[in-house]
């Protein structure tokens, strides 16, 4: 039996360029993840892919540490999509069928410790893959894939013909084939004796094929690739959570919950999911009497620990950005801060205080102001974090946008609606006056036994700037009143940079640096 790990805080799940040096590394990685029947890659055959495509051999470290391999290798059409065998197309396994011409990606390998299964590598490997066939500008990508069920399920379904339409029906799973087919692959064809040493898949393959959406169907359109701005996408899809506070029982019930709207966000390919201010105070509702403001803010800091681990372990296993709404904490120094954790899915944790508490928020849980506003540097450019209150207060996204963020996240909690309409409007205009995307989360339903989170009122949207290449009335999306509900939207960086340039007004660009400015005294 695997004996699963997690990976410790302050390490980093990265994916990156695999070294010439790793070579021994990744050979045992191999052995480890393949049978002895199965082809393994040797040192050497590792340092032929490195010294023939080193731009195409990737690796997922966590803390240096290699735990998966992806090897590639570009080839024609005509040899990549006519039958073939594994030995054949890439050449005993050293990929020197490789053309640096070629109109295609050749997949060779992707595989994964089985100790960090669980953690969406193989699914990075298969992003990491599809943005450099786009920067390429290539076709597509194209291998045979494996058929790990078909030998236990062969005398039902007879063929693997058979076997394919069952599972592309859904009537039948093969965890291999599904995989891929929920990344956009379409099955081309059927590879015979493709791998022979593949019992399981009694040597069969499946011909799969990717093609670049970016590319028109002959290959003659080639769009600007996102890439030249470094690591930042054209397009980000972002998901606000409107989350119904009701009694929960256990720690366990609340992640549960927390889990489930992670889980359908990342379904849905997201890559920031944003939850609600003071979200967390539905723990409180596990009591079973009202506890006094200051055992309350005792018991939701003693459950600091358990849901920071929880919530990272989240992010790295759905492979989604987190913004974890925020969270009452009592400091070491003794101050009380209201806290934004937010959870990148490399394993990084980031903090942004609130700067700005409420007068309800300090007459009841002694809650201080924080005076650290910094920008995260995330894998899709730079964001920012604001929690409820403080987005009405322009200075705040305005230094944020200053340092280069090119969307804020908004965390609230509001009990009625004209608190939820000022920080609503003041979104809008923070949208408008920085040309920022501004993502909004609140909080519906209510905790009875818990103080100060009585009801809620919460209109959760997703803003955007307004002129026309953004959405009509600056709205990209928006929900109903207080209901529960998730909200997604595609927001495209590309239509940000093109408003501040050349848009109608140019906000930024048009400012007097002669007659004011935005000072900055904190940290």
């Amino acid at each position: 039996m695997v004996n699963r790990k997690n990976i410790p805080a302050k390490h980093r799940l990265t994916i990156r360029l695999a070294k010439i040096e790793e070579a021994e590394e990744i050979s045992a990685l191999t052995h480890r993840v393949y049978d002895k029947d199965m082809p393994n890659y040797t040192p050497d055959m590792i340092r032929t892919h490195l010294r023939k495509f080193p731009e195409g051999q990737w690796v997922a470290t966590v803390d240096d540490v290699v735990v998966g391999y992806s090897a590639s290798f570009r080839i024609s059409g005509k040899f990549a999509l006519k039958a073939h065998t594994w030995e054949a197309i890439t050449g005993d396994g050293y990929g020197s069928r490789h053309d640096e011409n070629g109109d295609w990606m050749y997949g060779m390998d992707v595989c994964v410790d089985p100790a960090y299964r669980g953690y969406r590598i193989g699914q990075r490997f298969y992003n990491q893959r599809k943005r450099f066939v786009q920067k390429l500008e290539i076709k597509g990508i194209v291998f045979g894939g494996r058929l790990p069920g078909l030998r236990k399920r062969i005398k039902e379904v007879e063929t693997a013909e058979n076997y394919i339409e069952l599972a592309k029906a859904g009537k039948i799973r093969d965890y291999v084939l599904n995989f891929q087919l929920r990344n956009g692959f379409e099955v081309i064809g059927l590879l015979p004796g493709y791998l022979k040493e593949d019992a399981d898949s009694m040597g069969w393959g499946t011909h799969l094929m990717w093609r670049n959406p970016l590319l028109a169907p002959d290959g003659s359109a080639k769009p600007k690739w996102a890439g030249d701005r470094g690591r930042l996408p054209a397009t980000v899809r972002v998901a606000a959570v409107q989350y119904m506070q009701r009694r929960v029982n256990s720690f366990e019930e609340f992640m549960s919950i927390v889990e489930y709207f992670v889980d359908v966000c990342a379904g849905y390919k997201a890559d920031f999911v944003v939850f609600p201010e003071m979200f967390t105070l539905q723990l409180l509702s596990m009591q079973e009497q009202t506890l006094s403001p200051a055992d309350a803010i005792e018991e939701i800091t003693r459950q600091t620990p358990e849901f920071i681990h929880a919530m990272r372990e989240l992010s790295l296993r759905y492979n989604i950005n987190i913004i974890g709404g925020s969270h009452p904490t009592r400091k070491e120094d003794g101050r009380i801060l209201n806290i934004a954790y937010i959870f990148l899915r490399d394993g990084q944790v980031h903090e942004q205080p609130k700067i700005h508490p409420t007068a309800n928020e300090e007459s009841w849980w002694n809650v201080e102001g924080g005076d650290i506003l910094r920008p995260i540097e995330t894998d899709c450019g730079l964001i920012g974090v604001l929690i409820c209150y403080d987005s009405e207060f322009p200075e705040l996204s305005r230094r944020l946008t200053d340092l280069g963020a090119m969307m804020l996240f908004v965390p609230f909690c509001t009990d009625e609606r004209a608190g939820y309409l000022r920080v609503r409007y003041c979104c809008q205009a923070r949208a408008v006056e920085n040309q920022i995307y501004v993502v909004m989360s609140g909080n519906v339903g209510n905790l009875p036994h818990v103080k100060n989170m009585h009801i809620q009122y919460a209109q959760s949207c997703i803003l955007t700037p307004c002129d026309f290449p953004f959405s009509r009335d600056g709205i990209a999306a928006d929900s109903n009143p207080n209901t529960e509900t998730v909200l997604l939207a595609d927001l495209n960086i590309d239509a940000l940079q093109m408003a501040r340039a050349n848009g109608t007004v140019q906000n930024l660009k048009d400012r007097r640096h002669d007659l004011y400015s935005v000072k900055w005294n904190g940290r």
